[in-house]
């Protein structure tokens, strides 16, 4: 079935959109869990909540590409369980890993609390992708959007993890210098 068909059943609250939904992309959107939370029975949890998150997002949502507003909906379950767990006990992971290594790139949160300032950031975010090419982009994006650690990037990507450590440094450098001319960072940085 297509997504807009699916799309339609939400719209109509026709419960087969759940089933049609799991039978679909569930297991997309548990690799994406398992990746950020590492815990099989976490990930199925939040992967259920997508399921939920979705019925009661649809509408007023009206998602073009199902998969990724599904995938996006795992994501933020994910990384909200992931911060929770964290909260109670400090754990290692690609989450944390990324989120380290993003830390001198990417502003501070607090000043950020204005939803205008953050859609303005996360608007200069995707600017920022639009203009890397395809590899970096891709690199960037299946290491600070889906976690995948370097060891997958390199196998799936056929580079060296020496490569992609490289990439990784340099993007990260870009990102800095984007943010910096947008107004997002002290030039000091």
């Amino acid at each position: 079935m297509e997504d807009s068909q699916i799309v339609a059943l939400y719209l109509q609250r026709d419960e087969r959109a759940i089933s049609l939904s799991a039978e679909t992309y569930g297991g997309y959107c548990r690799s994406i869990a398992m990746r950020i939370l590492r815990n099989p029975e976490d990930a199925e949890e939040c992967v259920n909540d997508t399921w939920l998150h979705a019925w009661n997002s649809i509408p007023p949502h009206q998602p073009e590409v199902l998969s990724a507003y599904l995938g996006k909906l795992t994501r933020w379950i994910c990384l909200k369980k992931w911060r929770a767990l964290r909260s109670q006990k400090r754990g290692g992971g690609e989450v944390d890993l990324a989120y380290e290594e993003l830390s001198e790139s990417i502003p501070d949160s607090r000043p950020f609390n204005d939803i205008l300032t953050e859609k303005a950031l996360a608007e200069s975010l995707t600017r920022f992708l639009k203009v890397l090419p395809e590899k970096e982009r891709r690199v960037f994006l299946r290491r600070y959007w889906f976690f995948e650690s370097v060891a997958q990037i390199s196998s799936s990507m056929g580079f060296s993890q020496s490569k992609v450590k490289t990439m990784l440094w340099r993007i990260r450098k870009k990102l800095m210098d984007h943010l910096k001319k947008e107004g997002f960072l002290d030039e000091r940085r």
